[in-house]
């Protein structure tokens, strides 16, 4: 078996660092001993895109924040489904996963963070929608790993009610938040209800190929 490389250590603000290793062709994002994020398992954060995209197809020149690059699975995905006219703002918290996806992982990016419909924001995601009243037609969150984090407690306030509360007024009337999830969470679908959205759960395979761990999106509609 081939042993793992460390390839790069990225800092979190107010959390512990995430590693970047590569095993052969792939790669994995990993904090302490957790693998968040590989390039094997990418089935879920590509159907979070697509199935976000599916929802949004009737709007002209749709306005997209996506919260977390991750490995830009997401982000390409959404690409692919959107025209010329869409716009797409990724905010990312942690430069350093920009700096893997414009150095080892490149190959990877295949150019996603050039497209001149991205606008690229280092910065907290809870920032710009507090700050995007009305501004968008989706909100697509892949950040930490869901309401259940690891990485940074900051974190948590994306999914409280106050968090919500700022996520529904960011979006236009009929706009989407899709929140990505390791694992279903009853308690967080009870609060986006709650928030006055409404709320389809999506069950999606980890891996492209219908294999792997069972994720969990929600899909919630501001009414």
């Amino acid at each position: 078996m081939i042993r793992p490389e460390l390839v790069g250590v990225a800092e979190v603000p107010d959390g512990p660092p995430l590693r970047l290793f590569r095993r052969g062709a792939d790669f994995m994002i990993v904090l302490d001993r957790n693998e968040l994020m590989s390039t094997r398992m990418s089935g879920s954060e590509v159907a979070l895109g697509t199935m976000t995209c599916d929802r949004i197809a009737d709007r002209p020149a749709p306005h997209l924040l996506i919260g977390g690059y991750g490995m830009g699975f997401t982000l390409r995905a959404v690409l692919g489904r959107l025209d010329a006219k869409a716009r797409v703002t990724i905010a990312e918290l942690v430069p350093g996963i920009i700096e893997w996806a414009r150095g080892p992982m490149a190959a990877l990016t295949a150019d996603c963070l050039d497209d001149p419909r991205v606008l690229l924001e280092i910065g907290d995601v809870g920032a710009a929608i507090r700050a995007g009243s009305g501004r968008y037609d989706a909100i697509l969150l892949d950040v930490d790993n869901g309401p259940d984090g690891l990485t940074r407690p900051g974190n948590d306030g994306l999914y409280g009610p106050r968090g919500l509360a700022a996520a529904r007024s960011a979006l236009r009337s009929g706009g989407v938040l899709a929140v990505w999830s390791a694992a279903p969470d009853p308690r967080f679908a009870r609060r986006l209800a709650d928030s006055g959205f409404a709320v389809d759960e999506v069950k999606v395979r980890a891996r492209d190929n219908g294999k792997g761990a069972t994720h969990v999106i929600w899909f919630a509609i501001r009414h």
